[in-house]
């Protein structure tokens, strides 16, 4: 089989280095680390990159897919808003304060990114279906891109997900299996269905395909600095399930930086988890490297990941570039997501909630600087959650249709 990664030429430990050939592998086999794609990236220059698509095809030469990426089937997501984000700033009292939002990507949240990269790995190792472990928009982003590539789909969720994301997962066709279980539960079922029969030819995006899949995370880290003038910012809020879009964005910023395509500058990386399932932030104040498990209990089920696979690394990132790991409440997350959606206009999921809430819990305890420039991540749609902000579902006043009913009110 003929393989074209582009640039990525080996899988690379990140606790002993061992490299391997590119393949559908995840784990070390020497020390059971997980695995992430190495390069060699060779001359890639700011022009280069402005003259591609608006899309994340124009980090083509960043990334482990073929130069000819964009003329395949695909979502093309990416080059999504970076708002500037005034009037939340003047709300919380940050100066310089921008909002990523990933919420406009074709199935509303960021999870498009990491699937078109999963889905060029799929084309390269000759597999015919396309499945996952979620918390509900990665099923829907990997149906939608099966379809798109024609491919088939079957993909893993926790049975208890919002209506809305099993809705969008299962409309793009394909198969769809609620799991009677927490999503690491979904997770270790995926792990066992790679190593039966059943699940040969099967690429699990965020398993044996995870060294690549998680590769499309950068491209935040890529259009973030570009959308700046091509500078880095001084301070990031990112959502942590998993953790691994924050250690993938701290290894875009520093691949931009040794590519001589930002200046180095140092920057500070903040986590956000909900409190209801906050194994990392946990780790984080009580100065432990070692992240417990938990079992989720939150409205933020989209970050629900209670054993997270990168939370090591998210401690280390946290605590190398000086930023932190904070958390906040139900009631916190939702507050957040109506200040977003009331100064910006911009309509969050709760994961979006939680990078809010916790923007604001970092200024108030005078962990963030309020003279910095800073980005704060929104994920996804709010129209995925709606029944966080059920409480407001109802109109400000139901009148005759007359102008002394409206007067009266």
């Amino acid at each position: 089989m003929s393989l074209d990664f582009g640039p990525a030429v080996a899988l690379s430990c990140r606790e002993c280095g061992t490299r391997y050939d590119l393949g559908p592998s995840f784990a070390c086999i020497e020390c059971f680390g997980p695995l992430e794609v190495a390069y060699d990236f060779g001359t890639v220059t700011r022009s280069q990159i402005e003259s591609g698509p608006a899309n994340i095809w124009r980090y083509q030469a960043l990334l482990p897919v073929p130069a000819d990426v964009a003329t395949k089937p695909n979502m093309n997501p990416g080059w999504t808003q970076l708002v500037k984000a005034g009037n939340l700033g003047r709300a919380l009292g940050v100066k310089n304060l921008y909002v990523k939002d990933d919420s406009g990507n074709p199935t509303h949240s960021f999870k498009d990114r990491v699937v078109a990269i999963a889905v060029e790995a799929a084309r390269n190792f000759g597999f015919h279906t396309l499945s996952c472990s979620s918390t509900g928009n990665l099923a829907g982003a990997v149906t939608a891109a099966a379809a798109r590539a024609g491919l088939d789909a079957c993909v893993f969720i926790p049975a208890d997900l919002e209506q809305a994301k099993i809705a969008m997962a299962r409309v793009f066709g394909g198969r769809l299996v609620g799991i009677q279980g927490t999503y690491d539960e979904v997770n270790r079922f995926c792990s066992e269905l790679i190593g039966d029969p059943l699940g040969d030819k099967w690429g699990f995006v965020n398993v044996n395909l995870r060294p690549y899949y998680a590769e499309g995370s950068k491209t935040l880290a890529y259009e973030i600095a570009e959308q700046l003038g091509w500078r880095l910012p001084e301070q990031i809020v990112i959502p942590v399930a998993s953790g691994s879009q924050l250690t993938k964005i701290d290894k875009g910023f520093k691949e931009l930086i040794a590519l001589g395509l930002v200046e180095d500058t140092p920057y500070k990386i903040f986590g956000a988890q909900a409190l209801g399932c906050s194994p990392v932030s946990t780790a984080y104040k009580a100065g432990h490297d070692v992240v417990q498990p938990v079992k989720p209990d939150t409205i933020a089920k989209s970050l629900a990941i209670g054993n997270p696979a990168d939370g090591p690394y998210v401690l280390d990132i946290a605590r190398r570039t000086g930023g932190a790991v904070e958390d906040v409440s139900d009631a916190e997350i939702v507050e957040a997501i109506k200040l977003l959606a009331s100064t910006e206009g911009v309509f969050a999921e709760t994961a979006g909630g939680v990078t809010v809430g916790v923007l604001k819990k970092l200024v108030d305890n005078g962990a963030l600087d309020p003279e910095a420039t800073t980005v704060v991540l929104n994920t996804g749609d709010g129209l995925k959650t709606l029944d966080a902000v059920s409480s407001i579902a109802d109109p400000s006043a139901v009148i005759r249709p007359s102008l002394d009913a409206f007067r009266a009110i």
